[in-house]
């Protein structure tokens, strides 16, 4: 089968590597020229754990193509994928704009049965519009079918749940393409993955439910740990014992400086927004966003709090610039908003991220950037850790307490234990523990 991807950004690309790799020949298309050249050199653009690696031996054994021709990926592939950006209007509702414009290319390449598939994440009744749109401008013996096949791909994990999925979603409203996506997707059967088959509108509903659901779980353990820091309880005991109820879960139970990324606010933002416009307000998703912003303020409470009530004149180091590890994405991370209440604060703030630079350069001009976390920790005031890499799981603390100009160290990520850093000589705070 051949298949065509529109949108080389994160979920198209994962998406045209992983189907690749299933042994379906792949075309990827993207308007950005300098993108593709990239791409058929195998450079890849994002960082994604073995990403590079797939795209690289897709391209090899010719599987995997790139082009900037629409025409040529809407005639060459049996399905087309959309997976474009769908970022927040200012009201918080999902600018369609990308999908329509894909939508109104692909309408006028029509030459014969296509199955358009939406993999961007697009609010409910989108499918629908995106019909009539296609409808009006194709020719009129145009024949298509609509489907929705949301996409559940963790960043930094991405590549490992597109191969081993927890379930398959497809929104088909006839047997014509469900079969076809049951054909595509073959390879999973072999290691049973669950698949879900239902209509177009509910697998739109599914993928903004299960964000708003998990960006709920965030937000409830940030708000408990809050209240573990009032009353002397550890919020790190109370989540574990949390989760082994099954009903409940361990995942997204992990207090910090709460969520981010290109989806979580994104989505949330959108459900919200939907509900309003059909006369039904979320009033968890609601409160579940407050709390998020809330909790923002509350971190720069507790690096303001462990300086002595300002940061006025101080110099800060911050491990971590992306909202989660494993990935270069910066989109609504919460230390980008942390940071620039810091700098209105007074606070001079230098800062190192694993794979963040290349970003961070461009979103951080007032930040001095720094080439490891020794660098960022020399001559501050404190040290705090936003993101939680693997490589600040084991920093020579000595050293880094050695380079601070005070021994302050502030973990949002509760990366350490509070007694072993009060042993060695740190003033520590960490997101819902006890401090010694």
């Amino acid at each position: 089968m051949q298949i065509s991807v529109i949108g080389t950004g994160y979920v198209g690309l994962v998406t045209g590597a992983c189907f690749a790799e299933f042994g379906v020949q792949v075309t990827c298309m993207d308007k950005d020229e300098r993108r593709i050249a990239l791409l058929e050199k195998g450079d890849i653009p994002i960082y994604e754990p073995g990403l590079t690696e797939l795209v690289r031996k897709g391209l090899s054994e010719g599987r995997l193509t790139f082009t900037t021709d629409l025409g040529k990926a809407v005639e060459t592939g049996l399905a087309i994928f959309i997976a474009v950006g769908t970022p927040s209007r200012d009201d918080g509702s999902a600018d369609l704009s990308f999908v329509e414009a894909v939508g109104r290319g692909i309408a006028s390449h029509l030459g014969s049965y296509k199955v358009i598939v939406t993999k961007s994440t697009v609010p409910v009744g989108t499918g629908e519009r995106l019909r009539n749109l296609i409808t009006q401008h194709a020719p009129p013996d145009a024949r298509f079918d609509i489907v929705s096949n949301p996409e559940f791909l963790r960043e930094g994990s991405a590549v490992e749940d597109f191969m081993r999925p927890n379930r398959v979603v497809i929104g088909a409203d006839g047997p014509r393409a469900e079969a076809l996506m049951r054909d595509l997707y073959r390879p999973l059967y072999l290691i049973e993955t669950p698949f879900v088959f239902t209509d177009v509108a509910t697998a739109e509903m599914i993928k903004y439910a299960s964000n708003t659901f998990l960006a709920t779980k965030v937000s409830f353990i940030n708000e408990v740990a809050n209240l573990c820091e009032r009353v002397g309880a550890n919020v790190q005991v109370v989540a574990k014992a949390m989760g082994l109820d099954h009903r409940i879960g361990a995942k997204f139970l992990h207090p910090g400086p709460g969520y981010g990324g290109s989806c979580f606010p994104k989505d949330i933002a959108a459900l919200i927004q939907t509900g309003r416009q059909a006369g039904c307000v979320m009033e968890i998703a609601e409160a579940a966003a407050r709390a998020n912003d809330t909790q923002r303020e509350r971190m720069v409470e507790k690096i303001r709090d462990a300086l002595g009530g300002s940061v006025q004149g101080t110099r800060l180091a911050v491990l971590g610039l992306s909202f989660k590890p494993n990935t270069n994405d910066l989109r609504d991370s919460p230390a980008l908003d942390i940071i620039a209440k810091l700098q209105k604060g007074g606070a001079e703030v230098r800062a190192y991220d694993p794979a963040g630079m290349d970003e961070a350069r461009k979103l951080l001009p007032a930040v001095a950037l720094c080439a490891n976390a020794y660098e960022a920790a020399a001559g501050a005031d404190a040290l705090v850790l936003m993101t939680e890499w693997n490589q600040f799981r084991n920093l020579d603390l000595e050293r880094i307490k050695a380079g601070l100009k005070r021994p302050v160290f502030v973990d949002l990520r509760n990366v350490y234990e509070p007694a072993r850093m009060a042993a060695l000589g740190f003033r520590y705070s960490s997101v819902g523990r006890p401090t010694p």
